[in-house]
């Protein structure tokens, strides 16, 4: 059987582009899974670094994933979030660089940007505290980041939501196409074995 050079030419594109497309599937489905499914069955809290008083560590534009914490298990060297006033609703995350216990029996934490000279000036109460730092993930949370000029914590999540979106899309196409293209075959099928018999018996 005779294949012709722009058969062969479309055939390779096929395959080229479906190797994308599912390279392009693969690390949406993996953000849409770190960025939202995680977080919701963790019980954490996506936020995006506005800031860079965290560099390198934590640049701005990343994406935090904050886990409700244990007061007596927060430790030195954790990345604390923690309300920059009790009972409102703006955030920093800076890591714990000491831990002082209270006369009362409560603790207090001394907390540091790591790209600051010097320690935040006042202690970290309990009653800020939101969580410590689970997991970050660099560049997600640059959305946020363009489309605010403050603190937005569903703007993270719904990035994640409009990925899994996208992903479900490309595998309904991908399922949709395959339908028709094997719909196509069957069709060709008897056309083709109708043409056979018509050809003279030799």
């Amino acid at each position: 059987m005779r294949v012709r050079t722009g058969d062969r030419e479309r055939g390779v594109w096929h395959y080229l582009w479906t190797g994308l497309s599912a390279g392009v599937l693969a690390v949406v489905v993996a953000l849409g899974v770190v960025a939202v499914v995680i977080p919701v069955i963790a019980g954490a809290t996506p936020l995006t670094v506005l800031t860079r008083s965290m560099e390198p560590t934590l640049p701005p534009g990343t994406l935090v994933v904050v886990k409700p914490t244990p007061i007596d298990t927060i430790e030195i060297g954790d990345v604390l979030t923690y309300q920059i006033e009790s009972g409102k609703a703006d955030v920093v995350s800076h890591r714990v660089v000491e831990v002082r216990s209270e006369s009362t029996g409560g603790r207090t934490f001394i907390t540091k940007g790591d790209n600051n000279d010097a320690a935040d000036p006042e202690p970290v109460i309990e009653a800020q505290i939101k969580g410590t730092v689970w997991y970050s993930v660099p560049w997600i949370g640059y959305l946020s980041t363009n489309l605010v000029g403050s603190n937005r914590s569903w703007l993270a999540p719904a990035a994640g939501i409009g990925l899994l979106g996208y992903a479900a899309a490309m595998i309904i196409s991908g399922l949709t196409g395959s339908k028709r293209r094997a719909k196509g075959r069957h069709r060709a099928a008897p056309a083709a074995q109708r043409a056979a018999e018509k050809l003279p018996t030799p």
